[in-house]
């Protein structure tokens, strides 16, 4: 098809970004997007877990559920998913091939310029979910909001989760403007949900829900999440919302996730107002079945493996939140905690190495094979003069093999600063628990 990936380009121009494409194309199509209802989610962290949550929560309560989110970790598939279960290869070559011709056409006279892949992924699952007839829609953003493929939606909920500064070349330099881009997802008289937001971000949330007479629901108000201890696989919280408490086992690990999990509570009981037939019970069973890998996810053995697919300054301040708190890990001594790390080029390096620097007694600096990766030299300049052992390995599974090594069978080796660092490291690891999700 000759589709342009921005998801793999290293320049992502914000010129490039164009709704009226997918828009031709979803016509071509017959407008599959429209007249199921949905949640579309916004944000630059916990999107994917939050509407993991909400999905699942959805799919026990008897709607048939499609889940739209990216990127993927270990198969392209993954992206679109219903009632848990990703698209069958069958189904998505058959698809592939109906909507070709359509692209082909589009690209022969492509005034608007060529299509992108992720425009096209958009579409399809659009029309996949169209017919398997799902009966609710669950839709994350690909990145920003504003000009988001996934912004053609009128959906029943928008919701914003946690926004920091990130992918600045595209959104803008300050927070302000990256807010303003992720709230354009808000339309005319849909309600909000928002997770809690810096001052700015909120104040830039809330004009936009003042010029568009959308309700708002911010869930720093009279929201609380209290930890109450871990069970098994799960941690045990007590979720406090407008409409009652919920006292429950949620499947995702991580310091982060109670809060992923009341924005998602938030807006569940959005749609229990809004008339959805939605039960405590069934929040409480759809938290416990959620599954979001390659977030603090914990795969026991000697030592300790966690993944975690942190890549900014807030997530990473999470994780080393989760790794304090989280028994197996909080017991180990730094000088047996092995830190295996690589970031994407445009990430804030420093700012991540200075936090994890402190937790950790050895790193192994490494690059996963994404174009994106960041240069060796670059993350050497990130992690020196901070009072760890600095090594380097050609590529994760070398990082990860060197990291045995050097751990003690009692220690914890963490790999973290991407999702491909975190993919990468899944592949070929046992999994016996799906862990958490950002």
């Amino acid at each position: 098809m000759g589709l342009t990936d921005y998801e793999s380009a290293t320049s992502r121009a914000a010129a490039n970004y164009d709704l009226r494409r997918v828009v031709e194309l979803l016509m071509r199509l017959r407008n599959p997007h429209m007249g199921i209802p949905a949640v579309h989610l916004a944000g630059t962290k916990g999107k994917g877990s939050t509407a993991s949550l909400i999905a699942s929560v959805m799919s026990v309560a008897g709607y048939r559920t499609g889940l739209y989110t990216s990127p993927h970790l270990l198969d392209f598939r993954e992206r679109i998913c219903l009632d848990g279960k990703m698209i069958s290869k069958d189904h998505l070559v058959r698809l592939m091939a109906s909507i070709r011709p359509l692209v082909d056409e589009m690209n022969a006279h492509a005034y608007l310029g060529k299509i992108t892949s992720f425009e096209v992924m958009t579409a399809l699952a659009f029309e996949f979910f169209h017919r398997q007839q799902a009966t609710f829609q669950v839709i994350e953003t690909g990145l920003g909001g504003r000009l988001d493929a996934t912004n053609v939606i009128t959906p029943n909920l928008s919701v914003l989760t946690p926004i920091s500064l990130d992918h600045t070349e595209v959104l803008g330099d300050s927070l302000d403007k990256i807010a303003a881009e992720k709230a354009g997802i808000i339309k005319q008289s849909v309600p909000v949900v928002s997770a809690a937001q810096r001052p700015e971000a909120m104040a830039v949330i809330r004009e936009r829900c003042l010029k568009n007479q959308s309700r708002l629901i911010e869930v720093s108000d009279g929201y609380k999440a209290e930890f109450l201890g871990y069970l098994g696989n799960g941690q045990l919280v007590k979720l406090t919302g407008r409409l009652g408490e919920y006292c429950l086992c949620l499947s995702l690990l991580g310091h982060y996730q109670r809060q992923n999990a009341l924005t998602a509570v938030a807006s569940l009981e959005v749609l229990i107002e809004a008339g959805f037939k939605i039960s405590p019970e069934d929040i409480c069973e759809g938290f416990r079945q959620a599954r979001w890998p390659g977030r603090f996810e914990v795969i026991k053995g000697n030592p300790l493996l966690v993944i975690d697919g942190a890549h900014n300054e807030e997530a990473v301040a999470e994780l080393v939140l989760s790794l304090e708190e989280y028994p197996a890990t909080a017991k180990i001594e730094k000088g047996e905690r092995v830190l295996v790390f690589g970031t994407s080029f445009d990430k804030d390096a420093q700012a991540m190495a200075a936090l994890l620097g402190g937790y950790f007694g050895t790193v192994v600096l490494t690059r996963s094979a994404h174009p994106r990766a960041m240069k060796m030299d670059l993350l050497k300049q990130a992690f020196e003069g901070r009072g760890l052992q600095v090594l380097e390995a050609d590529g994760v599974p070398k990082a990860l093999e060197l990291a045995g090594e050097i751990s003690p069978a009692d220690g914890l080796i963490c790999a973290t600063g991407s999702l491909f660092v975190a993919a990468e490291a899944l592949k070929g690891k046992s999994q016996p628990r799906s862990g958490t999700g950002s």
